[in-house]
């Protein structure tokens, strides 16, 4: 099962420059872990030393947050868009 994940710009240098990738899996832990296998060193910048989605890192999936879901163990399906979207911080 192939998902789309959209890639936020400050992590594209790590998918050479795609702002959409494919990955696969059935939760998003396991789109987390064969992304990371595809490109090396995503999942540090999207995850905390436990495994945590970082607090400034948000996941949608079809735009519903994944925080309000079931977390990293939120299921997907063929034809769902996942985005990874960077916290923006204002003063």
């Amino acid at each position: 099962m192939n998902i789309q994940v959209r890639i936020p710009a400050p992590l594209r240098k790590l998918t050479n420059d795609q702002e959409v990738v494919l990955a696969e899996g059935s939760t998003i832990d396991e789109i987390l872990t064969n992304l990371d296998k595809l490109f090396p060193g995503l999942i540090e910048r999207i995850c905390d030393e436990q495994g945590n989605v970082r607090r400034f890192v948000n996941i949608f999936v079809n735009d519903e947050d994944i925080r309000f879901l079931q977390e990293k163990a939120t299921t997907v399906k063929d034809g769902d868009e996942i985005s990874i979207v960077p916290a923006i911080a204002g003063g």
